[in-house]
């Protein structure tokens, strides 16, 4: 049993505030009609069904805010109570909160854990704090929507917009790929690489992963092109076969290049999986691509001295713990690719 005191901290009642206000990171339609979504409304009847419908994933979105209070908590819709056998409920349907230290460094505060078998959530994140004003981040969901979330508070509490503009807004790093980019399988949304990026960076990062349907749709690389990035990272290799990256990367690349003709691009080679070295019909295909990959980069690097490249065997590094399945990463894995694409990045957007 808790001591008395801590269990009458814990029943403290809050004020839940909605915080649809709040600015949002890290989405490339900021006027969509439903308030976290990743694609425009201008997208809905000309990309691939399975991928507008991966649009409404809220990966790599976050709404930052401060507030004073000494508890937080969250409460919240998602679009489904669907689910994954091999990622956890709080990484695909939870959210996570983090916050500003005095160093200007982002750490974890807490995860919000969603209801089982209810959209409606709502959870504690942390109590008995010190109340004094707080910068934070709320990572949404990975691998479903959120309808709605509010914030709860104390009441005698405020919660208002960010006085600090971490991670910087404007110029962008848009990242495009397949499922390991939308965060499968991180336990929670703060542990998807692009999100440990935009903290470590502090900057913006655009996460368009699509679940099994990074396929260089032209489409995508369309709404790429509309932004204003510092970089654009091309990383769908694990969705692609080498015949599809023969016929479509030189043109997703043209798309990105026609309206950004000095931008940075980095392409990203398949990642070198565990299972490779027992698999031998999987490694030859992931060298095939990678190899496919490696020959559209150096006819066009000739010409283009701002597309760049990164390794297959750089994204984890040879570290066989990194996954869940064999592909998808864990908090590990995720933790790796982040450390290993930081200093690349870094460079890139200066």
């Amino acid at each position: 049993m808790l001591p008395m005191a801590a269990a009458e901290a814990s029943e403290t009642p809050l004020v839940y505030h909605k915080i649809d206000n709040m600015p949002l990171l890290g989405t490339l339609a900021p006027d969509a009609s439903v308030p976290y979504t990743r694609l425009p409304d201008s997208l809905k009847n000309v990309v691939r069904k399975p991928v507008w419908e991966l649009g409404g994933n809220s990966a790599g979105l976050a709404i930052r805010f401060r507030s004073n209070t000494g508890n937080i908590s969250a409460r919240w819709k998602s679009a489904s109570t669907g689910y994954m056998t091999h990622m956890s409920a709080t990484g695909s349907r939870g959210l996570d909160l983090y916050v500003l230290g005095d160093d200007s460094v982002w750490t974890t505060l807490g995860a919000a854990r969603p209801d089982k078998r209810d959209v409606h959530s709502t959870c504690d994140i942390m109590r008995n704090m010190e109340p004094r004003m707080r910068e934070y981040m709320l990572y949404l969901s990975l691998y479903n929507g959120v309808d709605s979330i509010e914030m709860g508070i104390d009441s005698a509490a405020v919660l208002l917009p960010p006085a600090v503009d971490l991670p910087r807004r404007g110029k962008p790093v848009v990242m495009y790929g397949s499922s390991i980019l939308q965060g499968g399988c991180a336990t929670r949304p703060g542990m998807a690489h692009t999100n440990i990026l935009m903290r470590e960076l502090q900057h913006e990062v655009i996460n368009l992963g699509f679940s099994g349907n990074g396929l260089l749709d032209p489409e995508i690389a369309r709404l790429m092109a509309q932004a204003d990035a510092s970089l654009f990272v091309v990383d769908a290799m694990p969705n692609c076969s080498p015949q599809q990256v023969e016929q479509r990367m030189d043109t997703f690349i043209d798309i990105l290049r026609e309206k950004h003709p000095s931008t940075p691009i980095l392409l990203i080679e398949n990642p070198l999986y565990p299972q490779i070295r027992f698999n031998v019909q999987v490694r030859n295909m992931i060298l095939d691509k990678n190899k496919c990959l490696r020959k559209i980069y150096e006819r066009r690097h000739t010409t283009d001295d701002k597309l760049y490249y990164f390794r297959g065997e750089n994204v984890l590094a040879g570290n066989n713990e990194a996954t869940v399945d064999n592909i998808h990463f864990t908090d590990t894995g995720f933790a790796t690719y982040a450390s290993n694409l930081k200093p690349i990045i870094e460079l890139l957007i200066k």
